[in-house]
């Protein structure tokens, strides 16, 4: 159970302090209302017309096509570091991961996940 002590006190630890920090800025903050400070506003301009803008989904298929790409460089560079200890397993395993991800990107371009109009 010692083991499981440890993690305990983290978790512990890990919950409380972002708590705290909330609670001391909540409670330490000033507090004065202003109707300026309530306006809407936008870099520093007021708003001419309607205020929620919707964003195409393309840009959030980009963002993830780039999280994806940018895992896959997460699990390249130790690969990369430490290719001369490995054997041949472990390139073949590469190329699966890379081939899965290679698979991905394809499938996104033919549905036409990738088009700039």
């Amino acid at each position: 159970m010692k083991p499981y002590a440890v993690i305990g006190a983290f978790l512990v630890i890990g919950l409380l302090l972002p708590l705290m920090t909330v609670m001391a800025a909540t409670l330490l903050s000033p507090r004065k209302p202003n109707p300026i400070k309530q306006d809407i506003y936008e870099c520093g301009l007021k708003t001419v017309g309607e205020t929620w803008v919707q964003f195409k989904v393309q840009y959030y298929i980009y963002a993830l096509i780039f999280v994806v790409f940018d895992i896959e460089v997460v699990f390249l560079y130790p690969w990369a570091v430490a290719y001369n200890q490995l054997g041949l397993f472990a390139l073949v395993e590469m190329l699966i991961f890379a081939g899965i991800l290679l698979a991905g990107l394809l499938y996104a371009w033919r549905k036409g996940a990738l088009s700039w109009v």
